[in-house]
């Protein structure tokens, strides 16, 4: 997998994390425990930094990155969908932020916040618990569509899914 530093910023990865080989990791980004990056997702920390929270994961092709203003936290036990973009957010515990949704700077998702599918929150946006912020630009309103327990069960598939990848996973084509 490819794991860059970049000067004297370098990747914290926990042992227990499960990182893609495909996926790419450049600069100040920290991955906790039980965690997970899927491929084709870039974390990109050169301005800032990036948390991953413990037992959070980052589908497949997302972009994360950060400024010297805002870093990108992601608390623990959250979701980030396939397609996302996260510029230097705060998302909180519990949290999903649903497949190809934009999550720009300064935005804040509290604790068990969720963002809908393609929805695009610009810069300073707030998406307080119990809502969930939906179109473009997105609107929040509250969050009856999805559940925490539904939220707690995509964590603990992917938690599980790291595993055994971790475990399971080969490659099959010829390397050059």
């Amino acid at each position: 997998m490819p794991i860059y530093a970049l000067g004297s910023l370098e990747p914290t990865i926990h042992p227990d994390a499960y990182v893609h080989p495909d996926a790419t990791v450049i600069g100040d980004v920290r991955i906790a425990a039980h965690a997970s990056v899927w491929p084709q997702t870039v974390l990109r920390g050169d301005h800032g930094y990036i948390e991953i929270g413990e037992r959070s994961n980052v589908q497949d092709g997302c972009v994360v990155h950060c400024t010297e203003r805002h870093p990108t936290i992601l608390g623990p036990s959250s979701a980030v969908g396939h397609a996302v973009h996260i510029e230097g957010a705060t998302i909180g515990t519990g949290c999903l932020i649903a497949s190809g949704s934009v999550v720009l700077n300064g935005t804040v998702v509290e604790d068990g916040g969720m963002v809908g599918a393609g929805a695009v929150l610009s810069y300073g946006s707030y998406v307080k618990t119990g809502e969930i912020a939906l179109g473009v630009p997105g609107k929040t309103r509250e969050n009856t569509s999805f559940s925490a327990e539904n939220i707690a069960l995509v964590v603990d598939s992917y938690v599980e899914r790291g595993k055994r990848f971790r475990a399971e996973l080969r490659r099959l084509d010829p390397r050059e």
